[in-house]
């Protein structure tokens, strides 16, 4: 007889060896010790380096004194987002590119990592799940973790997800599934390979998932990296999509709060899905309660912050940041084509996906730029079984970091 222990959720279990950046930080760790190593240039994670806006930090500055005050304190905000928050970014972000989204329908949060795992909370375990590959790896795990996978297979995929490949023979753009399936993750600018779509692409997505009563999770974390201006922000741009799509976004990137953590999810307020009796169910109205009950909301302080990215020089300094990372990926690009290598990403987003040399696997090639340049990148394999051959490799860094990583790849 087994001792009576707590039982744990077996689910976890089926997860691969290690998460893919705590396996980057391993081998960048034994490197560093064999080695003695001060150099390393990392351009792996997606993590920013340049410092806050100022506008974001006076205003962050600001509340903090509020809050010190008998007239200015707050407590408990609201779970769903401060109203002025919610306002600033249905009109700036939706309402100023013709989406009509209003503030109710707008979930303030600590990041659409989590918004984009959480989710899955109200919808249930029966949905057939279609994930691009490469792909996030948040949304595959999140996934296993709740049970609405099998157990991995030898090639790494899980048994019960549908993978739509993305690749040079698509131009990294997934295609509509022949068969039906109820919740589809789409990521544009994409992540990891720097692709996008364009506003028809986008609509024949949109089209489907009303045609099948499907649901579109879009995570649109890097739109304010687009550049071309034919290219949609919003999946809210196309026709029909309040009755299928759920959008998430983060200030990480644009604004640089990874390490501030605010971000927002869009769910419209007409979205409906079904229960087991075919009853129809509002999403927007389970979110609230999702959040209402597992979520004390963002702080006062970080929600100052993030209303300051829609001031006038909020908005300048943002720019100066986005095009400050948009440069590097300019450079990186430009650099890696002159060296022979096959080159994608970095036009509209600010990462680079590369082709590995032969007879090489992307791990092999995260080895060998780790070993002869002290660079570090991130493994394509990493982001799915389509992702092997390739190499991902980050603009968010110094401008000097940049340079000097690319110059040590050429120069190997």
């Amino acid at each position: 007889m087994f001792p009576k222990v707590v039982q744990v959720n077996e689910n976890y279990l089926k997860l691969k060896a290690g998460y893919l950046f705590p396996e980057i930080s391993k081998r960048v760790n034994l490197h560093s010790q064999k080695n003695f190593s001060s150099e390393l240039i990392k351009l792996g994670i997606g993590d920013v380096t340049e410092p806050l806006p100022r506008s974001c930090v006076d205003a962050m500055q600001n509340a903090l004194v509020e809050m010190s005050t008998n007239k200015g304190f707050r407590g408990y905000g609201p779970e769903q987002g401060y109203l002025w928050l919610r306002e600033k970014i249905a009109e700036n972000e939706f309402i100023s590119k013709g989406c009509q989204i209003v503030p109710e329908e707008i979930f303030v949060s600590d990041g659409s990592k989590c918004d984009s795992s959480n989710i899955l909370d109200i919808l249930g375990n029966d949905n057939l799940i279609a994930v691009t590959d490469p792909v996030y790896p948040v949304y595959v795990d999140s996934n296993v973790m709740t049970g609405r996978t099998g157990f991995a297979n030898d090639n790494g995929s899980y048994e019960g997800l549908t993978y739509i490949a993305i690749n040079e023979d698509n131009n990294f753009k997934p295609e509509i599934p022949k068969e039906k399936v109820d919740i589809i993750y789409l990521c544009f600018p994409n992540n990891p390979t720097g692709a996008t779509v364009s506003k028809k692409e986008l609509k024949d997505w949109v089209d489907y998932a009303n045609r099948n009563n499907s649901l579109i999770f879009f995570d649109a974390a890097y739109e304010a990296f687009i550049q071309d201006g034919n290219i949609p922000h919003s999946i809210y741009e196309i026709e029909g999509s309040k009755n299928c799509a759920i959008e998430f976004r983060s200030f990480s990137k644009n604004a640089g709060f990874t390490g501030v953590r605010c971000a927002y999810t869009v769910i419209p307020k007409n979205l409906s899905g079904r229960n087991s009796k075919g009853e129809e169910i509002n999403i927007w109205s389970l979110w609230n309660r999702r959040q209402s009950t597992k979520f004390n909301g963002v702080s006062y302080i970080v929600q100052r912050g993030a209303e300051a990215v829609y001031s006038n020089q909020g908005k300048k300094e943002v720019e100066k940041l986005i095009n400050f990372y948009m440069n590097n990926a300019s450079i990186m690009r430009n650099k890696l084509m002159q060296a022979g290598f096959k080159v994608f990403g970095g036009l509209n987003a600010p990462y680079i996906w590369i082709k590995v040399p032969d007879q090489m696997t992307s791990w092999d090639f995260f080895d060998y730029l780790l070993e002869k340049a002290n660079v570090v990148g991130t493994p394509g394999s990493g982001f799915g079984l389509a992702g092997e051959g390739y190499f991902r490799l980050s603009a968010f860094n110094t401008l000097t970091n940049v340079n000097a990583a690319m110059e040590r790849i050429i120069n190997i």
